[in-house]
């Protein structure tokens, strides 16, 4: 336990949120791996409760395994609630060539910085509050492939909520994330008509290039401008060389900072008709995750610059950013959100993923105060605001 001087609160243990961290970067979930990410929940459950002296509740919804803990009766308010993940992008093995390792302050290993160090900070933040009554914790196991299975989990709970709090890793330098691109998802699926590509060409539809001027057409759908991109993405075609491709299909992955560019983008991407005669054309997929738009978060974020100002941690920056995270849902149902309260690091998703150890302890404590204050009953003549 730490301090600075009178104005800083005492942090977490260091020692002991490092080896939950270890122990669970150790415990490999990819999250296409369901047997995996069971296990990972068996472990943040065991961790969980020996920090929060409860067993969550375990929320299993098409095989996957979430974890929820609800602090406070039953019919009460719950004012706070608390986003973080147990999956990760890295498939089974990786461990044995990027093992767990603490060498010169840097933390590294699979999954370290997206997102197990949140998920540990908000274990260790929510143990250490004088008063939970008020706090929801939820744990998913689906995040990194679009939260499919817990969307409803996740949209349920913010309902309940008067602010959202996510352990996603910071961006550079720690700045917290105060918006964030909505994704979209889609697959174009082609039709065409086999034919003997030396024989008889004439007779086919050739759904390759079909294939050709539709990635094209979707690809000018982007708006530097308002940074939307659109971006076709993985593609497949055909099925021998010296046939006429009968099928074809490309995904296409859309990011967009505003609902109306997401909107605009599915008009146009519905809209699509094939160019060669004889082919046809099927749209799947659509818009996945609304926007975070700085609005939802603003408010939360000052706060939090406040807090940080007060007790003596680093300064606090904010930064957008295009990838999506659960914050995206939540603040599209109007409920106020701020993102990127977890580890300050970098290489997510890549091979040299890491995480500051020296700020575990700062980014911990933030969170904790900032609970505590938003559990805080409101001053007199002043109710909580809903716009959700």
């Amino acid at each position: 336990m730490t301090t600075l001087g009178d104005t800083r609160p005492a942090g977490p243990a260091l020692d002991e949120l490092l080896a939950d961290l270890r122990e669970l970067v150790e415990c490999e979930s990819p999250s296409d791996d369901l047997g995996a990410v069971e296990r990972s929940a068996d472990l943040v459950a065991r961790i969980g409760s020996e920090r929060l002296g409860v067993a969550p509740e375990r929320l299993v919804v098409d095989g996957i395994h979430h974890l929820r803990w609800r602090f406070g009766a039953p019919t009460a308010p719950h004012r706070v609630l608390v986003l973080a993940h147990h999956d990760t992008v890295w498939p089974i093995g990786t461990l044995a060539r990027s093992p767990f390792t603490i060498a010169d302050g840097v933390l590294r290993g699979p999954g370290c910085f997206d997102m197990i160090a949140g998920l540990v900070m908000a274990l260790h933040a929510i143990a250490d509050l004088g008063e939970r009554d008020g706090v929801t914790l939820l744990v998913t196991g689906d995040e990194e492939v679009g939260s499919a299975s817990s969307r409803a989990l996740i949209e349920d709970e913010a309902r309940r909520a008067e602010a959202v709090l996510v352990l996603e890793a910071s961006a550079d330098g720690g700045a917290l994330k105060t918006a964030r691109k909505g994704t979209s998802l889609y697959e174009i699926c082609i039709a065409g008509r086999a034919a003997h590509a030396g024989l008889e060409p004439h007779k086919g539809v050739n759904a390759t290039l079909e294939l050709a001027h539709l990635v094209h057409e979707v690809a000018a759908l982007a708006d530097p401008g308002a940074g939307t991109t659109v971006t076709p993405t993985a593609a497949t075609s055909g099925t021998t060389v010296n046939t006429v491709p009968a099928s074809a299909r490309f995904s296409v992955d859309v990011r967009a900072w505003t609902a109306s560019e997401q909107e605009r983008v599915d008009a146009a991407l519905r809209g699509l008709r094939p160019v060669l005669p004889g082919a046809e054309v099927q749209v799947d997929g659509g818009i996945n995750r609304p926007p975070l738009e700085a609005a939802a978060s603003l408010p939360l974020f000052e706060r939090a610059q406040t807090i940080a100002a007060r007790i003596g941690l680093p300064e606090l920056t904010r930064a957008a950013v295009g990838g999506a995270s659960d914050g995206n849902f939540t603040a599209g149902l109007g409920v106020p959100t701020l993102d990127g309260l977890g580890a300050v690091g970098g290489g997510a998703h890549a091979e040299d993923e890491h995480v500051l150890v020296d700020r575990l302890g700062d980014r911990t404590l933030l969170l904790r105060v900032l609970i505590e204050e938003l559990l805080a009953p409101s001053p007199p003549n002043q109710e909580p605001h809903h716009d959700h």
